[in-house]
C-alpha cells in the first residue's frame, strides 16, 4: 500500500436470497431456522445460527416464502408459513411501539393537540406523530404550525390512535411530538424502515415505485 494512504473502511453487505442484490443489513429482514424447526423472522439480526437475508419488503418477503426459497438457501427442510410477511409487519410495527414506549420513559414525548402546538412554536420537535384515524382537520392545522415554525421534521402516521395509547399509556392519542435524543432517533429509524418494508411513505400515504426502492432511512415525508 502506498504510503499514506488509508485502508477503505469495510462495509458491511448481506444478499437477499430472492433479488441476489446485496445491500445494508439495515436494508433486509434475516431469517434462522428456530430450535423447534419453524423458520423465525430475526428483525434484530441477533439469534444465534445459520441466517438468510431478504430485501426488507412485504412482497419480497412473500416471494420467497411462495418460491420455497428458505429451504433452499438453508439447504434444509424448512416451510415457511403462508402469513409470513404479515407476521414480519406485526414484529416491525411491535418494535417500533416498544422504542415509542422507551421514548415516552426518557421524557421525550408529549401528546395533546394544544401540547405538540406549543412544542412546535418553541422549535423542540424532532418528529410528529399523528394517529392515522385521526381527523383531517387537526392534521391540517398543525402542519400549518410547523410551517409557520419553519419545522421540516418528519410526520409519521402509521399507527393508530389506540396502538399510540397503549405505547404511551394514555387515552385517545391522536397528536404528540418527540423531542431530540436517542430513543427519538431510534424510533424513527424503526419506523422508516417500517414505512419502507410496506411501500409507502413514513406519514402512510402511498409511495411510488423509487420511494419503494429507497433505503429504509430514506424517508418520503421530509
Amino acid at each position: 500500500m502506498i504510503e499514506g494512504m488509508m485502508r477503505a473502511p469495510h462495509v458491511s453487505e448481506r444478499t437477499c436470497i430472492v433479488t441476489r442484490r446485496s445491500g445494508a443489513p439495515e436494508a433486509m429482514i434475516r431469517f434462522v431456522r428456530g430450535p423447534d424447526g419453524a423458520l423465525a423472522p430475526d428483525i434484530k439480526a441477533r439469534l444465534p445460527g445459520r441466517g438468510v437475508w431478504v430485501t426488507a419488503r412485504a412482497d419480497v418477503v412473500a416471494q420467497a416464502a411462495q418460491k420455497r426459497l428458505f429451504a433452499r438457501a438453508l439447504k434444509t427442510q424448512i416451510d415457511a408459513a403462508p402469513q409470513l410477511a404479515e407476521d414480519v409487519d406485526r414484529l416491525l410495527e411491535a418494535d417500533c411501539l416498544q422504542m415509542l414506549s422507551l421514548a415516552n420513559k426518557a421524557g421525550c414525548v408529549v401528546a395533546g393537540f394544544g401540547k405538540v402546538a406549543d412544542a412546535l412554536a418553541q422549535g423542540s420537535v424532532r418528529a410528529l406523530l399523528e394517529a392515522r384515524d385521526g381527523g383531517e382537520d387537526g392534521k391540517r392545522k398543525l402542519a400549518q404550525a410547523a410551517r409557520r415554525a419553519g419545522s421540516t421534521t418528519p410526520v409519521i402516521g402509521l399507527f393508530s390512535s389506540l396502538q399510540l395509547d397503549l405505547a404511551l399509556g394514555r387515552t385517545n392519542v391522536i397528536h404528540a411530538a418527540l423531542a431530540g435524543g436517542g430513543p427519538t432517533t431510534a424510533f424513527i429509524g424503526r419506523c422508516r424502515r417500517l414505512a419502507a418494508y410496506r411501500g409507502v411513505c413514513i406519514d402512510g400515504a402511498t409511495a411510488t415505485g423509487d420511494e419503494i426502492e429507497a433505503e429504509p432511512n430514506d424517508g418520503c415525508a421530509e
